[in-house]
C-alpha cells in the first residue's frame, strides 16, 4: 500500500475511534460513577423501570469498550507513523518515470 494511503488510513481510523467515544461513550462512563458513589448498579431503559445489575459487569463492558477505542486509535496512530516514515510515492526512480521530461521515452 502506499505511504498516502496509510497517511488517509491513519487519519480515518483515529476519526472513527474518536466518533465511537464521543457517540457511544457517555453510557459506559457512568459505570464508573455508579460503582464509586453507590454500592449497587443499574442498568437504564427507555421502555422500563431501571434494573440491578452488577458493578463489576458494567466495569468490564466499560473496559472491553475502552479497549476498542483505544485499539483503534492506537492502529490509527501506528498507520501514521508508517506513512509518514515510508518512502513516499513521490520518490520514483528515474527508470521508473513516464511523461514529457523522460529522456528513455518510447
Amino acid at each position: 500500500m502506499s505511504d498516502t494511503r496509510f497517511t488517509m488510513l491513519g487519519i480515518g481510523l483515529i476519526f472513527v475511534g474518536f466518533i465511537i467515544l464521543g457517540v457511544f461513550g457517555t453510557a459506559y462512563f457512568d459505570a464508573t460513577i455508579q460503582a464509586n458513589e453507590f454500592e449497587t448498579c443499574f442498568e437504564y431503559f427507555d421502555d422500563g423501570p431501571p434494573v440491578e445489575v452488577s458493578c463489576d459487569a458494567k466495569l468490564q463492558n466499560k473496559v472491553m469498550f475502552l479497549g476498542l477505542v483505544l485499539g483503534l486509535v492506537g492502529a490509527g496512530i501506528v498507520s501514521l507513523v508508517k506513512g509518514a516514515r515510508g518512502k513516499w510515492d513521490q520518490d520514483v526512480k528515474p527508470e521508473d518515470m513516464v511523461g514529457p521530461s523522460n529522456s528513455d521515452a518510447d
